[in-house]
């Protein structure tokens, strides 16, 4: 089940940044870089990673309701936080 979810969301990734390169957003996925983080099954593997602006771009380019709650909770990390 790891593996299927793994494999959808890196095609979902890769999709997504294609699509934002196309839009002329290259600037949004050349911010997200790659750090070694521990998966499920204990070994450590590249990660993408972004900041909380770098992820409320790419969130807001997603064409979907689901991500509605996410969208939402990054907002609420903006007005607490300082950037």
């Amino acid at each position: 089940m790891i593996e299927k979810n793994y494999q959808s969301a890196r095609k979902y990734w890769n999709k997504l940044a294609e699509r934002l390169k196309t839009e002329g957003s290259e600037q949004t996925v050349t911010n997200c870089h790659q750090l070694k983080l521990e998966a499920a099954d204990g070994k450590m593997r590249l990660t993408d990673v972004a900041d909380a602006q770098t992820m409320l771009r790419i969130v807001q380019s997603v064409p979907s309701k689901k991500a509605e709650p996410i969208k939402q909770w990054l907002a609420k990390l903006f007005n607490y936080s300082t950037f």
